[in-house]
């Protein structure tokens, strides 16, 4: 399942990134990144005065010669942290080549390749309406939780396994996948953004203190299509039809009302602290994952 998912090369340039959060998160276990919390480190932060109970230990005796008074050093702990996953299984994602779902899938598995090389955790859902639990693939209704490279096998191929199936329903998504995992960290949702309800789902995340990625998944013939004739369009999802006739001036007035739309998505998200990054499935991976999310910040 590896190989379908990220090459052999991929992952050894992947190596030697981590991702990135806004916020400091207190983590689990130890890890590889800054904790809020201080610790024991090789990396000093601070001093603080000596209360009844402190570790003799961490007294710093050079102070105490100069001052005669007890200080602490204190040292940066080094902890883990979660990174969630939240990947569209909704049926419109089946649409593209490659498909968007694939590419999502490819997308989440270099962060998750990279989390779990850090000894963050790991927690993947699927995000797709509760009459599309089939098309969660062998992930269920809840978010699998990993850690630890060994763990990578399963993690790609839960993502691997999972099909796309049935409407989109982000906002029960986001709050179910937060209730089961509660620790915060960042937060990295694919998806087509093809549910009116966006903006709540989003606003669930922020509230859940989750530093939150928006990657915006489309099929190149979804941005430039090159439709002509008559044509009957049938929704994915819903199963509702529409008549177009697509001539110039409609793929023309398509273009700018998509342009819009991801304006306003991309707009929102800039005001409340989201990264928005929208992306064609036909975008080579390696240039998205390497490139892309590292100028956006999401790793580095």
């Amino acid at each position: 399942m590896t190989e379908q998912l990220l090459s052999r090369d991929l992952m050894r340039r992947l190596d030697r990134l981590l991702v990135l959060g806004r916020r400091a998160h207190p983590g689990i276990m130890s890890g590889e990144r800054r904790s809020p919390r201080r610790g024991r480190s090789v990396e000093f932060a601070d001093f603080r005065q000596y209360s009844p109970g402190d570790d003799f230990r961490q007294v710093d005796w050079n102070a105490y010669a100069r001052l005669e008074r007890f200080f602490l050093r204190l040292f940066v702990a080094e902890e883990d942290t979660t990174v969630h996953l939240l990947i569209d299984t909704s049926k419109s994602m089946a649409w593209g080549e490659p498909k968007k779902l694939d590419f999502a899938k490819r997308v989440a598995a270099a962060i998750g390749y990279v989390a779990l090389g850090s000894l963050d955790h790991v927690a993947v859902s699927a995000a797709a309406n509760a009459a599309a639990e089939g098309a969660r693939g062998s992930l269920g209704s809840r978010p699998r939780v990993f850690r630890g490279r060994q763990a990578l096998p399963r993690m790609f191929d839960q993502l691997a396994a999972l099909t796309a199936g049935g409407g989109t329903d982000l906002t029960a998504s986001v709050r179910r996948h937060l209730a089961a995992v509660r620790q915060p960290g960042p937060l990295i949702v694919l998806s087509d953004l093809y549910d009116l309800s966006w903006r709540r789902a989003f606003r669930a995340a922020i509230g859940a203190r989750c530093d939150l990625t928006v990657v915006h998944v489309l099929s190149r013939e979804e941005l430039d299509p090159t439709l002509e004739g008559d044509y009957r369009l049938i929704d994915d999802e819903t199963g509702e039809g529409v008549e177009i006739s697509a001539d110039g001036d409609a793929i023309a007035l398509y273009r700018q009302q998509l342009s819009s739309w991801q304006g306003e998505i991309g707009g929102w998200c800039r005001s409340r602290d989201v990264l928005y990054v929208p992306v064609a499935t036909d975008f080579p991976l390696d240039d998205f994952v390497l490139e892309v999310l590292r100028r956006a910040r999401v790793l580095a």
